[in-house]
């Protein structure tokens, strides 16, 4: 029978095992490591495009958004800058030139340093409440969510069934640098409203203070809201609009998305947009080889292999690091994976639902 003292050792050693694997860590894989059997799903135009929109951004240097533009700032996951725009060189030279090596495990085991990613499970288990994907992180595996763009039917004008707009830069700050606009604080529509002021009409009374861009069911402006763009059908094309700037209330990921402070104010563009410290500068990105992560403590640009579970077969998917939101934030158990266009949860859940909820992954570095 143990004694108290040799049961408290025995317990403080359980709980030094369990924090061992609960925090996050960044492994070099062996030089040849031998993927499982699976499919290579990875689209190399795409990809190409990506990288090479991420690099423009990256070669904007630290100066200009030193919160994003760096190698990284986590263990086992920091790369001198230059090997991660070297990295994202290569592949647009493979995408050219040797398509299929994106799709080769061999040729990608043999040609990348490998870094396993094991998830942050202490991090995802103070959120887990009523959370079942979170409580059940496996210690190998993150957390793959998917988000998508958002289909919107807008209108020029509200109506009943068109109640909530997307607005633009309150006229007060529209002319202004980013920069200086932040300066005045409180002075400015931007911070003095949060989100449920705005959804109740406080930027319908008069004298209006911002530009309504187009009118939204409550339903799709959720989805904007959350999606970070909205695509709305104009004739046979579309009209894009993209998250512009934050009211800077943080995103609180204990409460529903309808119940958030947090607001964005948009603005229309020329394609889907991920990351950028201002709507001027943020990268056009693309379904299925684009995730959204912790960019602070990542960094921008970083290639990252997910082996994911689809229809029970694994399938490998190259991806770039080039969006985030308000959910990664400390964030080191997860990343959300752009699967696609879709009108709503419904077309989404139809084109996702067999795709895993886990996924392996590697940060991928040219040798």
């Amino acid at each position: 029978m143990l004694n108290r003292k040799s049961v408290t050792l025995a317990c403080f050693a359980v709980l030094a095992a369990f924090s061992l694997t609960a925090a996050p860590k960044f492994t070099a894989e062996s030089a040849q490591i031998n993927f499982a059997q699976g499919n290579w799903a990875t689209d190399p135009a795409k990809l190409c495009e990506v990288a090479n929109e991420t690099l423009l951004y990256l070669n904007k240097g630290a100066e200009y958004d030193a919160n994003a533009i760096h190698g990284g700032k986590v263990k086992g996951a920091s790369f001198p800058l230059a090997r991660v725009k070297a990295t994202l060189l290569y592949i647009c030279e493979l995408a050219k030139t040797n398509p299929k090596a994106l799709t080769d495990p061999s040729f990608i085991a043999n040609n990348f340093e490998l870094v396993r990613w094991y998830p942050d499970v202490a991090g995802a288990q103070k959120l887990a409440k009523n959370k079942p994907l979170l409580a059940n992180i496996p210690n190998d595996q993150i957390l793959q969510t998917k988000y998508y763009v958002r289909i919107a039917d807008g209108s020029k004008v509200k109506q009943a069934s068109h109640p909530q707009a997307i607005y633009g830069l309150p006229f007060d700050e529209a002319k202004l640098p980013l920069a200086e606009a932040d300066a005045l604080g409180s002075k400015i529509t931007r911070f003095q409203l949060g989100k449920q002021q705005i959804v109740k009409g406080a930027l319908e009374q008069q004298p209006l203070r911002a530009p309504a861009l187009v009118w939204l069911s409550r339903e799709d402006l959720e989805g904007a809201l959350l999606q970070g763009t909205a695509v709305v059908p104009n004739g046979n094309k579309y009209r894009y609009y993209n998250v512009h700037r934050t009211n800077g209330i943080p995103y609180d990921r204990k409460i529903a998305p309808e119940l958030q402070q947090r607001y964005w104010y948009f603005k229309e563009v020329k394609s889907v947009l991920g990351y950028g410290k201002d709507a001027d500068y943020k990268i056009p990105i693309q379904p299925e080889v684009t995730v959204a992560g912790d960019i602070p403590q990542l960094g921008l640009g970083k290639l990252i292999l997910l082996a994911t579970k689809e229809h029970g077969t694994i399938t490998y998917r190259l991806t770039v690091l080039a969006d985030t939101g308000g959910a990664f934030a400390n964030n080191l158990y997860q990343l959300d994976w752009l699967s696609g266009y879709y009108r709503g949860w419904d077309d989404y859940y139809a084109a996702n639902k067999h795709r895993d909820d886990y996924s392996s992954s590697w940060i991928l570095v040219k040798k």
